[in-house]
């Protein structure tokens, strides 16, 4: 697997073409359009944001994915603009858009999934990403560069490309996987069933939308539920997952490989995301054991990933241990406050509940100087446990998002 932004061209899936143009929509005049087009329908499954405020594309892309049966021609993903908080116009301008791709590549409406992000708020002017649609039918491309240019059109403050690969060897057959996503702000995605996060995932597997579901959830639950870089909870969060039988080689459901390979795409996507958040300075893997239940271990890691006293402090590299049981006490999980124990990384600087007699302040804070660490607490109430990635908060986050829409 690998994180480059060009992926090798044997490891790219068959059965898609990808490009992205510039529709006029970003204010930097930058490639705001990206579209992915299978050669033939593809098996889709797709799990979307939990917040309550949801914008015109979630809506239109679940009502065209129970239209058809969950199969997806054309992919059309529009940066600059989150055609949220818009109304029927909202809708009616998704629509439009879709109702344009499908007549561009002779598919129905239906076949269409539709995504934005960007600004909430603002009408969405459908007219321009319809009328750059024969500049996108012209520069489609199955290559590796296209796949980068689609990878890049989605980004809003972004910093860079986020893509990642592997391939599946499967009765001497080979498979292949690849996805691309943005979000560097308002992220900590709660995908149901269960700055925006979108991601995009693509395979050439043969595998039925039903089956295809099941692999989308067990991978989206350990991954991009698992990360949080500011708390918010995006309107327009948005996972999408299509097979293009182009292999040939039938996936079932029950596939360990192919499960595997999947979850290990999300976990690098998902890690890409956090690595590259407004204004972060560290990254923090969070490792919550001792736990009452995985669930409790859950809540115990968003308590502390979202503190913003333990966010601080990260950004300082002050190893301030207390707001972590501070965070751990008001989780809602069950706790044993006698047994709590602590690590940064190999360090030990909480046992049972209180300072640990080897604690090394100076060590302490060293380590927290790194950009990437890893902090353990075990809770003492069970064998639940999590991982979680994190960030700290600094200044320039509050600058970016201070200036965000100006």
């Amino acid at each position: 697997m690998s994180d480059e932004q060009l992926i090798p061209s044997d490891a790219l899936p068959r059965g898609f073409r990808f490009t992205a143009v510039t529709a006029g929509i970003k204010p930097s005049g930058k490639p705001d359009f990206a579209v992915a087009v299978a050669d033939r329908a593809a098996s889709a499954a797709a799990m979307f944001t939990s917040n309550k405020i949801q914008a015109a594309p979630l809506t239109v892309g679940r009502r065209h994915l129970q239209r058809s049966g969950g199969q997806v021609r054309v992919v059309a993903v529009n940066a600059g603009n989150a055609n949220c908080a818009t109304g029927e116009a909202g809708l009616a301008a998704c629509e439009q858009v879709c109702r344009a791709a499908a007549a561009t590549f002779a598919c129905a409406g239906h076949e269409v999934f539709p995504s934005s992000t960007g600004i909430i708020g603002v009408p969405l002017p459908a007219e321009k990403l319809a009328a750059v649609l024969p500049e996108v039918q012209s520069s489609l491309s199955s290559d590796t560069e296209a796949f980068s240019h689609f990878a890049r059109a989605i980004l809003t403050t972004d910093t860079r490309a986020k893509v990642a690969h592997a391939v599946v060897n499967v009765d001497g057959k080979t498979v292949r996987l690849a996805g691309v996503c943005k979000g560097a702000g308002m992220i900590h995605p709660q995908l149901v069933p269960h700055a925006t996060m979108l991601v995009y995932l693509f395979t050439d597997a043969a595998i039925e939308p039903a089956a295809l579901d099941q692999f989308l959830r067990a991978a989206v639950e350990q991954t991009f539920n698992r990360i949080s870089i500011d708390g918010d909870t995006s309107t327009n969060d948005t996972v999408l997952l299509l097979a293009s039988g182009a292999s040939e080689v039938k996936i079932a459901a029950s596939d360990a490989a192919f499960a595997g390979a999947l979850s290990s795409v999300c976990t690098s996507l998902a890690k890409q995301i956090v690595s590259d958040g407004e204004g972060i300075t560290h990254v923090v893997e969070l490792q919550i054991e001792g736990a009452a239940s995985d669930a409790d271990a859950l809540k115990i890691a968003k308590a502390i990933a979202h503190s913003p006293l333990v966010k601080t402090a990260w950004a300082g590299c002050d190893p301030n241990w207390g707001r972590l049981i501070a965070a751990a006490g008001y989780s809602g999980a069950a706790i044993d406050p006698a047994r709590i124990a602590i690590w940064f990384g190999t360090l030990p600087i909480c046992v049972d509940g209180g300072r640990a007699p080897h604690f090394d302040e100076h060590a302490a804070h060293e380590y927290l100087k790194q950009r990437e660490y890893s902090i353990r607490m075990s809770v003492g109430t069970g064998s639940g446990r999590c991982r979680f990635w994190t960030t700290d908060l600094t200044a320039e986050y509050v600058r970016i998002n201070a200036d965000y829409s100006t």
